[in-house]
């Protein structure tokens, strides 16, 4: 092995899903220090072929060399004893168990440590990267954001030096987006291949030192980071078309109160107050694990609050709850699209079926076919990649995923809409249809915007709360420029008053 020889070499790469030609023979170069984004659209490619790097599926045709030599990746297991680790977008975790003993799971026969010896590794390890997380804490309890660091800690445990990120800070603040970029980066210096998926153009611009572009399964473009000026540059060349992640928010008139919480305690959210209408959007931010998961559940049925009372389109929650309307009331976009939104096992027609159904039913009889027209139609709306409604969940990409949800659920018209991190995951063309298409919902419906992306929160939001330790520290106009500026201060728990 020369100096220039790449950590890894993909050599004519192909894999097919039925129909769809997910890579067409792609040769890729991966070299050890250097950070390699991979960009795309949904669907282009991205996350199946370091999925087959990574020994989670097998290649159709061609070949994978590491450090110059072929190399067999039959299985992840296979992938791990050559060095490969993948942290995927959705996470590969026990539930069931803890922190410290799903960072440590997997290990070879006879590495035995004391569960004592696990925590306190763990513990060292996060605190060295910046990855806090309890050791002790059942991953089941766990936020989504908290969940991926766990994943983060497992790859980083294992000394991996092919290093795989399927966009890692998709549920990450910016402050620990950075401390992200810094672990990065100290692990290419100390000469470990990285290879960084993502859809956040300005972290890819930040970031890389080199960047490949996908599109429908080829690899279309290889750019050095540094010859790209732009972001609008690198979107162009990403998508084929100039892109701007502009809105024009036009006011729309509010009318009824939709939502309202009164002294809400649920699990760590404690003291919640607050109200929406009809005709706004209200952003909701701050670290993962301060309370929106608590926010969410209870907004939506899944958790009764413990003390306080809640307002559902003028209904108690109790009452609201009881029986609720198929249409005309609230949609649910969750941030766990694969465990909650959907069921992978299911085509797309079950599964616009799970929150419609009642409008496709007779007294005995489910309408299927008026409800395969329906999602027909809607899947070409929504530009749903392929376009087959007989498809399996588990065939489409994570961010086509997304757009059949919100496909599904604004189809039921409704007049709430709780959007828990609803363009995670999605490349900055979806992203501007998911931006229109909530503007546009305001007219018909009060948003409960939850994101982890506060140029979203800013671009899309009326208003804008900040959630620190389980309580709503403040809630203000998102014009105000002046709390504007101290969300990242309110977000570490300072309080909106506090000195400067």
């Amino acid at each position: 092995m020369t100096p220039s020889t790449p950590a890894v070499g993909l050599r004519g790469i192909t894999k097919v899903f039925g129909s769809v030609r997910a890579n067409n023979a792609i040769s890729l170069d991966i070299h050890a220090g250097r950070i390699k984004a991979l960009l795309g659209e949904n669907g282009a490619g991205k996350s199946t072929l370091m999925s087959i790097l990574a020994g989670h599926y097998l290649p159709d045709a061609g070949e994978i060399l590491i450090d110059g030599r072929p190399c067999h990746l039959r299985s992840t297991k296979d992938a791990i004893k050559a060095g490969i680790g993948m942290v995927y977008q959705h996470f590969m975790l026990v539930e069931a168990m803890t922190v410290a003993e799903n960072v440590f799971l997997g290990q070879e026969p006879g590495f035995l440590l004391s569960p004592k010896a696990m925590r306190e590794q763990v513990r060292a390890l996060a605190g060295s990267f910046g990855l806090d997380v309890d050791p002790d804490a059942r991953v089941a309890d766990l936020s989504m954001g908290e969940k991926q660091r766990v994943e983060i800690l497992k790859l980083l445990q294992r000394e991996s030096r092919i290093l795989i990120f399927d966009e890692p800070t998709a549920v990450l603040t910016p402050q620990e987006s950075e401390q992200l970029f810094a672990a990065l980066r100290s692990m290419a210096a100390q000469g470990k291949a990285i290879v960084y998926i993502s859809h956040k153009l300005g972290e890819v611009m930040a970031l890389a030192d080199e960047i490949a572009i996908l599109r429908r399964g080829e690899v279309v473009d290889e750019v050095p980071a540094a010859e790209v000026h732009s972001q609008s540059d690198l979107a162009r060349r990403m998508v084929g078309r100039e892109v701007l992640l502009e809105v024009t928010r036009e006011p729309v008139e509010l009318r009824q109160n939709v939502l309202r919480l009164s002294g809400v305690r649920a699990g760590v959210m404690r003291d919640a107050s607050l109200s929406l209408r009809q005709g706004e959007i209200l952003a909701v931010v701050g670290v993962a694990g301060n309370g929106q998961k608590e926010l969410v559940e209870t907004v939506c049925g899944l958790r009764a609050p413990e003390a306080g009372e809640v307002s559902v389109l003028g209904k108690s929650w109790q009452a609201f709850f009881a029986d609720p309307s198929w249409q005309g009331g609230l949609s649910y976009i969750p941030e766990d699209r694969q465990g909650l939104a959907v069921c992978k096992g299911m085509d797309l027609v079950d599964n616009f079926l799970l929150t419609t159904r009642k409008g496709y039913s007779s007294t005995v009889w489910l309408q299927r076919d008026k409800a395969a027209a329906v999602a027909k139609e809607l899947v070409e709306q929504f530009k749903v990649s392929p376009p087959d409604v007989t498809s399996q969940a588990r065939q489409l990409s994570g961010g086509n995923l997304q757009k059949m949800v919100l496909a599904r659920e604004f189809h039921r018209r409704p007049r709430l809409i709780v959007a828990e991190q609803p363009t995670q995951g999605l490349d900055v063309s979806a992203i501007e249809e998911v931006w229109a298409t909530l503007l546009a919902a305001r007219e018909e419906a009060g948003i409960l915007l939850v994101t982890g992306d506060l140029s979203e929160a800013l671009a899309l939001a009326d208003r804008i709360a900040v959630m620190f330790g389980g309580e709503i520290v403040d809630i203000f106009p998102a014009d105000d420029r002046q709390r504007v500026d101290r969300i990242g201060q309110m977000m570490a728990g300072m309080k909106p008053d506090a000195e400067h």
